[in-house]
């Protein structure tokens, strides 16, 4: 018998593994199990997901590919061609632009003043940033128009000073739906940046400056580049829910000042067009995702909510 056929019938050690024992099989029967609660557990959660986004999402793309000759894209098209769509999303983000803008240079040190004091002073700047949660937007969307209207607390108050000569135009236009929206957002932006700042470790600010730093050196180097993923966080949540925003738009832009969500009403309340509202507002939210999707290309989404 040659030993090409005795190699061959032979078995291969390689190929030999000792059998599973009965604590690897006990392992892995938990491990299923585990994961078998884990899903249950998270049913009822993907349940309401699918019921109330996705379901509605595939009910908005059907609408607005659907018109009284079947099947077009004429909604779309018409986006793209007229005029007051791009007027309208070019407003809409130029006001979510600014009232981010407003909320970063407002909120910071409102933020860094809540991180850095202590006791009964830190918890009243918390409870000053969080009161007005505690109120409908309505409401403050109301209170903002007695207060910007040209006999408004505001403007009687510049003109018993002697400030101004006559009263200013601060409502029914785009500076009134600025500051009705930055009230509304300020606590967005400020609630992430605390909790960023929070973490921050005064150790470091102190290493600094006893190394011969001054403070805004410290400052502009150390510390300010550790906030950084507050300063992202709270800007994406200030800047997304702006370009959807609708009551205070809707109240302080007294109809002149036109965003998305007003024109979503606008056609499926004036006009029953379901089919364009709803190619709006799936248009805003593929542009909502091309921002986050040009986030992450530079700053991964993972970083900025502090995941790791």
């Amino acid at each position: 018998m040659s030993n090409a056929y005795l190699a061959k019938s032979l078995p291969d050690s390689s190929d030999q593994r000792p059998p599973p024992s009965t604590s690897e099989y006990a392992l892995a029967r938990e491990e299923r199990k585990e994961n078998t609660s884990m899903l249950l557990l998270l049913m009822p959660a993907l349940v309401m997901v699918v019921v109330l986004l996705i379901m509605p999402l595939c009910w908005l793309a059907f609408q607005s590919v659907q018109t009284e000759e079947g099947f077009s894209l004429a909604n779309y098209a018409r986006i793209f061609q007229e005029t007051i769509y791009w007027d309208t999303f070019a407003l809409t983000f130029k006001i979510s632009f600014l009232v981010t803008i407003l909320s970063i240079v407002m909120g910071f040190p409102i933020a860094y003043a809540a991180s850095r004091l202590h006791g009964f002073w830190a918890n009243l700047v918390l409870i000053c940033v969080i009161l007005p949660f505690w109120t409908s937007v309505l409401v403050r969307s109301y209170a903002w128009l007695v207060l910007l209207q040209r006999r408004g607390l505001v403007n009687q108050t510049l003109l018993d000073l002697g400030i101004i000569d006559q009263p200013l135009n601060l409502m029914h236009n785009t500076t009134g739906t600025v500051i009705g929206t930055l009230h509304v957002m300020l606590p967005f932006m400020v609630l992430p940046l605390y909790s960023v700042m929070k973490k921050i470790p005064q150790d470091l600010m102190q290493a600094s400056e006893s190394l011969g730093a001054r403070p805004f050196y410290t400052f502009r180097r150390v510390f300010l580049p550790m906030a950084a993923p507050g300063i992202m966080a709270g800007s994406i949540l200030v800047f997304v829910i702006c370009l959807g925003f609708f009551i205070t738009p809707e109240l302080l832009g007294g109809g002149r000042t036109i965003l998305v969500s007003m024109l979503v009403q606008r056609n499926v309340e004036l006009y029953h067009a379901w089919g364009a509202a709803s190619a709006v507002g799936l248009v805003l939210l593929f542009v909502v995702f091309l921002i986050f999707w040009g986030i992450n290309r530079f700053i991964p989404i993972e970083r900025i909510l502090g995941a790791r």
